[in-house]
């Protein structure tokens, strides 16, 4: 009985699911359509797409342009989509990502997001793996010295980042004498970077689309960053593994690479942003 409620829950209505395929097809071509090529693209003959394209009309999903006779977007599905991209939330869409994630490239992976002080953790998936970097919520980044760091420095205004940076410089002074002391096992601090030197590890940066770290904050840890951006190109968030330098890949085409950014740029569609194929 209860999977009979469920099969009855589940049914939908062909006819629409049918049409749909029409607006998925304007959608993926983001242009104004002709009849016959929507109607190709949803896999119909254009006789059967008409009266689908009529109804939508009516309800403003589409709207015909006079001159030509093509299809697009009407003002139904714009406000659909400014009111979806206003529900969107960027951790709530990154979240459930990353557990997978962390399973598949067997390292632990931290949404940060960018706050008051900087680059800050919100959320940690585990590494499956014995030995595994921990992280906490709430960590703080360096602008300079950390992957996640870099990469929001690279997609920032430039304004805003040199500003960040001579913030760093100014802490940094002021912690001279405590970062002078030798700290047993860790890597000596390293002095922060002028702007010039700066700006070039930022281009390298948006020229990979990902930021890496080897060593800087702790010896024998990696890193690596991808960012996600919304509808109007704006970083919102950096996904970010790390772990033991041993069984971390910090190519730039390896496979922590190829599934960070794959996993950013899921998110970033989610949000609107242009494809970063396109």
């Amino acid at each position: 009985m209860m999977a009979a409620d469920s099969d009855r829950a589940q049914r939908g209505i062909q006819s629409i699911e049918v049409g749909g395929q029409l607006l998925r097809a304007l959608v993926h071509h983001g242009r104004p359509m002709a009849l016959k090529d929507l109607a190709r693209e949803a896999e119909m003959s254009a006789a059967k797409a008409h009266p689908y394209m009529v109804s939508f009309g009516r309800l403003g999903l589409i709207e015909q342009d006079r001159t030509t006779g093509h299809y697009l977007l009407g003002p139904l599905a714009l406000q659909l989509g400014l009111i979806s991209l206003q529900q969107a939330n960027p951790v709530h869409i990154a979240t459930p990502l990353i557990a997978e994630l962390a399973q598949q490239i067997g390292q632990t992976v931290a949404i940060a997001v960018w706050g008051d002080r900087g680059a800050t953790i919100v959320r940690i998936a585990e590494s499956p793996a014995p030995l595994h970097v921990n992280m906490r919520h709430g960590t703080v980044f360096s602008l300079t010295h950390t992957a996640s760091g870099r990469l929001f420095g690279a997609y920032l205004d430039p304004a805003v980042v040199r500003d960040l940076l001579e913030q760093e410089r100014q802490r940094e002074q002021k912690g001279a004498a405590a970062a002078a002391a030798p700290r047993r096992g860790m890597p000596p601090v390293q002095p922060l970077p002028g702007w010039k030197a700066f700006e070039a590890q930022l281009h390298e940066v948006r020229a990979h689309g990902l930021s890496r770290s080897e060593g800087e904050i702790l010896p024998g840890i990696s890193a690596m960053s991808a960012p996600a951006f919304d509808h109007t190109g704006a970083i919102v968030l950096a996904l970010t593994a790390i772990g033991p330098a041993a069984i971390f890949d910090t190519r730039w085409d390896g496979e922590v690479a190829v599934a960070l950014k794959a996993c950013a740029d899921q998110v970033s569609q989610r949000l609107g942003a242009a494809s970063s194929g396109s």
